[in-house]
């Protein structure tokens, strides 16, 4: 039995869950969120509780339970508490605004980067050099995460560019002098 997929998934009070055959609808004080699960997974609302549980013990059965509980606690946990991600932005002139619903971004490049926070998704930019994003669904929040990091990674020389508040860049050493 899969240590994860057997554990029951909490419901806390402000949050309705239901469940239609294979698609599983969360809402919340933070949003709504929707997923169709597999349909061999079975999911089951007991009480203030939701289990899931797997016909047989075939491969394909035994790592789809797991992901189905952690998937749909993940629902319940953000349309609850709402997921967020920090990012740092650092390096001599590289400063981030909010234009509108716009992350503006100037990151050494001779044109400003522009990126449109996508539905769902809450961007905030508290000082210049700080970008937070939030949101109810666990996967857009970090795929707008990665997107907004992607467009100046950390180089390992100076430490210049967009990072995780929480990452640790390996720093290089530079070049040394003429070789004798």
């Amino acid at each position: 039995m899969s240590r994860i997929g057997r554990l029951p998934i909490a419901v806390p009070a402000g949050v309705d869950v239901t469940i239609d055959g294979s698609t599983v609808t969360v809402k919340g004080p933070k949003g709504t969120l929707t997923r169709t699960v597999h349909a061999n997974m079975k999911v089951e609302k007991d009480g203030d509780s939701i289990l899931v549980s797997r016909p047989d013990d075939s491969k394909l059965n035994k790592s789809l339970h797991g992901l189905t509980r952690t998937l749909i606690a993940n629902m319940v946990t953000g349309v609850n508490e709402s997921y967020k991600k920090e990012l740092e932005v650092n390096g001599v002139g590289y400063r981030v605004q909010m234009q509108g619903s716009n992350l503006v971004m100037n990151i050494g490049y001779s044109h400003q980067v522009i990126m449109a926070s996508p539905e769902g998704i809450t961007v905030e930019c508290p000082a210049p050099n700080k970008i937070i994003i939030s949101g109810a669904d666990k996967q857009k929040v970090g795929q707008f995460a990665a997107e907004v990091r992607e467009k100046r990674p950390p180089e390992p020389y100076k430490g210049k560019g967009i990072k995780y508040a929480e990452e640790h860049i390996r720093r290089k050493e530079g070049k040394t002098g003429k070789g004798k």
